[in-house]
């Protein structure tokens, strides 16, 4: 997928799910974008005591500031497909068929995945 095919609000969440993971130097980056439009961004989670996937903290703050649903999200990551914890995460908030933009590094678009 080109980065023109991309519609300017999910072409914002990439790039916010890629700013992310280079800021904080984390193995992935996440954001999402609830109904309402507000976006949530997270990195990778990786304590001693609390190992989450950036996707999952995404979802976990959307939920913890009130977010009844998502439009879609977006994961930065080397990976090839999405975890299905992570599709598991979005579909518990978002319903299913919201879709998952799976993105490299590069931010460049691999796919998209709509959850079930």
């Amino acid at each position: 997928m080109t980065d023109s095919a991309l519609d300017p609000e999910d072409r914002k969440i990439v790039t916010l799910a890629r700013s992310a993971r280079a800021r904080n130097g984390v193995p992935e980056g996440a954001a999402v974008r609830d109904d309402t439009g507000r976006t949530y961004v997270a990195g990778t989670v990786a304590l001693a005591s609390l190992q989450l996937s950036a996707l999952q903290t995404a979802v976990a703050m959307a939920v913890a500031s009130g977010a009844k649903s998502l439009e879609a999200a977006a994961v930065v990551t080397e990976a090839d497909a999405a975890a299905a914890a992570d599709l598991a995460a979005v579909r518990d908030l978002g319903g299913a068929g919201t879709p998952v933009l799976l993105a490299g590094p590069d931010g460049a678009v691999r796919s998209t995945v709509t959850v079930d």
